[in-house]
Order: structure tokens, then sequence, then C-alpha cells
């Protein structure tokens, strides 16, 4: 059965960590599974992956005990219900920048009355035979995440993270950067201030925070974790792969 520690722990404001999957192959997300993550997020928005392998890993991750997120392409309907018919514990949201999109996620992710999905019977309601139990476990369990990486999203924080249904947000800190037009360049002023303004503010309201930390750098995540960041993202699975080799190659 599905993984039910995650929201509970976003509920206390506990930390949770997780990483990023960009490769499709399941040897990746069984290597990943091996080490310590509360949960694992497969990455549709930028990378290709086919309906069979996102249902295969997501049965990969939840079978290690681990939650198994998507951050899905856009918010819409149809690629939300898709992927949680295939079994995924909870969605990351990107580009939430307004309380009417975080309203919209909510709608996609829930069934009537609080939301607006439509019912499909797949994997995550045991193809049929698990609809019931399905709907309790969605209502206490799901997990749904805003993607905060647009100014907007940082004017718009209070009503994103005062919207019901809305379990954490987490930082994009490439494409934030960006809207600024400054991608990549967190040293700047603009930069700083709407991430210090987000992390005053979440930390005020007791709101889970999140931050993805690409580059594989412990000191980084200690520094974010310094920050009051609960919900944090490390690197990428290219990455991990990347920064290992370049290591063993510079050593011989």
């Amino acid at each position: 059965m599905k993984n039910k520690s995650l929201k509970n722990k976003l509920k206390l404001n506990e930390l949770t960590l997780g990483s990023w999957l960009t490769i499709g192959h399941p040897a990746i997300a069984e290597i990943l599974c091996n080490y310590p993550f509360d949960w694992l997020t497969i990455d549709i928005e930028h990378n290709l992956f086919d309906p069979s392998q996102i249902r295969s890993l997501i049965s990969i991750i939840q079978s290690k005990e681990k939650a198994a997120l998507v951050r899905v392409s856009k918010n819409e309907e149809v690629v939300i219900k898709h992927v949680l018919d295939a079994g995924a514990d909870g969605v990351i949201v990107p580009m939430v920048n307004s309380k009417e999109d975080a309203q919209k996620a909510v709608e996609f992710v829930y069934y009537p009355p609080f939301g607006k999905r439509g019912v499909g019977l797949s994997r995550a309601q045991n193809y049929g035979d698990g609809f019931e139990s399905y709907k309790e476990w969605l209502n206490d369990h799901v997990v749904i995440v805003a993607q905060i990486e647009h100014i907007d999203g940082i004017r718009n924080l209070k009503d994103i993270i005062s919207t019901p249904g809305i379990d954490a947000i987490i930082v994009g800190p490439y494409d934030l950067s960006g809207s600024l037009g400054y991608p990549g360049e967190y040293h700047r002023e603009e930069v700083i201030e709407a991430l210090k303004y987000l992390e005053e503010t979440c930390v005020e309201n007791k709101f889970p925070m999140g931050y993805h930390v690409v580059p594989p750098d412990s000191d980084l995540f200690s520094k974010t974790k310094e920050k009051g960041y609960k919900f944090i993202a490390l690197s990428t699975d290219f990455l991990f792969l990347g920064n290992s080799l370049k290591r063993f190659m510079e050593s011989i």
C-alpha cells in the first residue's frame, strides 16, 4: 500500500529528504532507494517518460517504502489525474503563481465535493476493487506541493500557502532567478530578497517550505537546512552519477 507518513511529517513540519529522478531506468530508482530518502520525485516536466515507465517507477519506489511523487509537466487536469491514477503518493505542481493556480491544483487532485477530479479505475484504485479505500487514503494522505519558481509566486505567497489542500511549497531556484532576469545568478540582491521574504513568511506561518539543492554539496544542504527548509530535494540522479565519475577520474 502507499506510503502514509510523508503528509503527516509535513503537517508536523518535520525535515524530509528526497531526490529527483530524471532517468527512466528502474535500476536508478532502486539504487536511490537504497539510501535514506523519505521521497523521490519523478520529474516529467523536463524529461521524457512514457506512461509505463512512470507506473513502473512509482511501483519500485513504493516497494522500498518511500513516497513516490511526480513533478508534473504543468498544472493541468489530465496529467495530474494520470499520475495519481497510476498510484503516485502526490504531485509537485510547477509554476504556482497565485491562489487561483493553487486552487486548480487541489481541484485536479481531489474528487468531489472537495475537488473536481474525474473517476478512473487503475492501479491507485486497485483496478476497481479498492475505490472506497483509495478515497479514504486520498483524503488523508495525498501530498500536493506547490512549486514557487516565479516572482509572482513570491508576491502571492501568503494566498498560496493559505489555500486548503496545499501541503508544502518548494522553491525552483533557477526559474525564480530567471523570472527576475538573472537565471542561475543567486547572488543578485533581487533573488536574495525574494527568497528571504519566502523564508520569513513560511517560518512565521509554520508552513513547510522546500528547496531543491541542485549541486550535490553538503555545505549548501546545511545552509539550506539552517534557514528552516524542511522539504529538501538533494540534487538529481544524473548529477550524483556525473560528480562521482568526475571525482574518480580526477583522482586517477
